[in-house]
C-alpha cells in the first residue's frame, strides 16, 4: 500500500524537479520517488558484475569467513 510523504524543498529545488518531471510527462512525486530508488541502486545495492567479482575473490572470502567466525564467537572488538 503506498504512503504520503510530505517534503519540504527550496523554490529552486521545487522548480528544478517539475521541470525534469515535465520532461518526462509525469508527477513530481514519481519523478522524486524514481530519482531515489536509482540512487539507492548505484549506491547501496552490489549489482551482479560486483558480486560475481566478490564470489570470486577466494581470499576476500576467506577473511570474510573468518571474521564471521570470530563475530560468532565474540572475538575482537568494534573499532570506530
Amino acid at each position: 500500500m503506498s504512503k504520503t510523504v510530505s517534503l519540504r524543498l527550496s523554490e529552486d529545488n521545487y522548480k528544478v524537479f517539475k521541470k525534469l518531471a515535465e520532461r518526462d510527462n509525469r508527477p513530481i512525486s514519481n519523478f522524486i520517488e524514481t530519482a531515489v530508488q536509482r540512487f539507492i541502486e548505484d549506491n547501496i545495492e552490489v549489482d551482479e558484475f560486483e558480486m560475481e567479482e566478490i564470489r570470486g575473490n577466494a581470499e576476500l572470502n576467506k577473511s570474510l569467513r573468518r571474521g564471521l567466525s570470530d563475530m560468532k564467537s565474540k572475538k575482537g572488538r568494534f573499532v570506530e
